[in-house]
């Protein structure tokens, strides 16, 4: 995940593997990961919340179809954080 994010030129980034918490659901029966991820990034800079979001789920794409089931996001700036 970290590799892949890189493309955003990450200030930090904090990733949270909360798999365990959702044991049995279907997405983990599936082998799909509960992530909560804190990323801080210039490239922010001017976007709104679902800008932000699109832009690492794009970048996560190979990711968000079978290794990650949910995703909790915090983007932020490094003016913001």
């Amino acid at each position: 995940m970290r590799a892949l994010l890189a493309v955003l030129d990450p200030v930090s980034i904090d990733i949270i593997d909360e798999s365990h918490k959702h044991a049995g659901h279907a997405g983990a029966r599936d082998g799909g990961g509960h992530y909560v991820l804190n990323i801080v990034s210039e490239r922010f800079a001017g976007k709104n919340t679902a800008e932000r979001h699109r832009m690492i789920y794009s970048a996560l794409e190979t990711m968000m179809k079978q290794k990650i089931h949910a995703l909790a996001i915090l983007a932020k700036t490094p003016d913001e954080s």
